[in-house]
């Protein structure tokens, strides 16, 4: 048994959660290994995880299954709530995750990196930098702390899309004054990041 992947996520769509069930205890490590291929780390406290279809419909089915849901209604509103994280085939979304471990660091940095989900971009080989737009869903940050949290979405030209498909190199980065930073995406994780894009 697989996780249907077919470009739209629909009730009729996801599994049973007697299938379901049974389809997690056999992939759970396939789960883990697609999450970890498409994680970034960039610095040591900023880790992106970009979101597919796959890592999504788990997600829902996760929610489905802990939460024991099976009426439409219910099973509705946790699609409306995950899919549009799913990328359109000219973007790459994903979950940005700011991580400290000491909880009074965490609050002090978080103060002092105010906006630095607008400052993520990343930089096809040959293109200009393309800035991240956050939190389409709802703000995340005040006056006085950014959140922990934020999801970002990264539009790409059909220039740029053509390019990362043909092989160009990615670098992810950010240049907000507190946490200047940049990474070169690996290959086997622009790999799977180039088949979200159409």
């Amino acid at each position: 048994m697989t996780m249907q992947i077919t470009g739209k996520i629909t009730r009729e769509s996801l599994m049973t959660l007697e299938a379901y069930s049974k389809y997690r205890k056999a992939h759970q490590a396939d789960v883990i290994a697609h999450r970890k291929q498409r994680s970034v780390h960039l610095g040591e406290h900023i880790t992106l995880n970009f979101e597919s279809e796959f890592t999504m419909r788990y997600q829902i089915q996760e929610m489905l299954r802990i939460e024991k849901i099976f009426e439409e209604e219910g099973i509705e509103q946790e699609i409306e709530a995950y899919a549009p994280l799913v990328p359109d085939g000219s973007n790459w979304k994903a979950t940005m995750l700011i991580e400290y471990p000491d909880v009074h660091e965490r609050k002090r940095e978080l103060a002092r990196l105010i906006g630095v989900e607008d400052r993520l971009f990343v930089e096809v080989e040959g293109h200009a930098r393309v800035y991240a737009i956050a939190d389409e869903d709802l703000d995340r940050e005040n006056e006085h702390k950014t959140s922990a949290v934020h999801f970002v979405r990264f539009e790409l030209t059909p220039a740029m899309c053509a390019a990362v498909k043909a092989g160009g190199q990615v670098k992810l980065g950010c240049d907000h004054t507190n946490y200047p930073a940049h990474v070169q995406i690996v290959p086997e994780t622009l790999a799977s990041l180039a088949g979200d894009l159409k």
